[in-house]
């Protein structure tokens, strides 16, 4: 799916990222855990293609197709839209049923569709970049945080839904459920920028941290 070779990312000559090969495969769904939440956010930033590496390169497989949860979504948002325009915006099907319709599953129903999307909440925000990625039809999903925000009614439809995903994840959380059903490889970044990349389940990992 992605090949990463020899990456690192440098901030004010302060080594982010450092020399990380790593291979993601069809059908890893992969938690990326950490103390340094920026290191996180930073390397979902270089896979998706919105930062690239200070060096190293990064290759994708010729049928991939990523959709990405930004933890840091706000920009999104700044246009003076409805809730409705700003979805079609997404959608290969424009018609005003279908939109509306893909709302109404996602909890926004009546008047919401009108909704100015500049005064959203943050979980209303996190419902919208769900909406996006399920519309971009990806067989690779890199979520970062995206349970922040949800209630728990949609944190469980989440996770019901990344459970039954048959593609590619790579997410960082930090709701244990969520690792622990979704996730059958761990990788941490630690903090002298060196990685532990095994496939194993979440709740062996943090056994193995005892």
């Amino acid at each position: 799916v992605v090949y990463l070779d020899n990456i690192s990312y440098f901030e004010d000559d302060k080594p982010i990222i450092k020399d990380l090969t790593l291979t993601i495969r069809p059908f890893d769904k992969i938690a990326l855990i950490g103390n340094n939440s920026k290191a996180n956010s930073i390397l979902l930033d270089i896979i998706s293609g919105k930062k690239l590496p200070t060096k190293g390169k990064v290759s994708y497989g010729s049928t991939v197709k990523l959709s990405y949860f930004e933890k840091n979504n706000d920009y999104y948002f700044n246009e003076d839209i409805s809730l409705y325009e700003w979805l079609r915006n997404f959608s290969s099907n424009k018609e005003e049923t279908f939109v509306r319709g893909f709302l109404g599953r996602m909890l926004f129903s009546g008047d919401d569709v009108f909704k100015k999307v500049d005064v959203l909440s943050g979980g209303e925000k996190a419902r919208c970049m769900l909406s996006k990625c399920m519309l971009e039809n990806p067989n690779f999903l890199v979520l970062d945080e995206p349970t922040n925000h949800l209630d728990l009614e949609s944190i469980t439809a989440l996770n019901k839904g990344l459970v039954n995903f048959t593609g590619s994840i790579l997410l960082t959380s930090r709701d244990h459920e969520l690792n622990s059903t979704v996730t059958n490889r761990i990788i941490e970044i630690k903090d002298d920028g060196s990685i532990l990349d095994r496939y194993m389940t979440y709740d062996e990992y943090l056994e193995s941290k005892k």
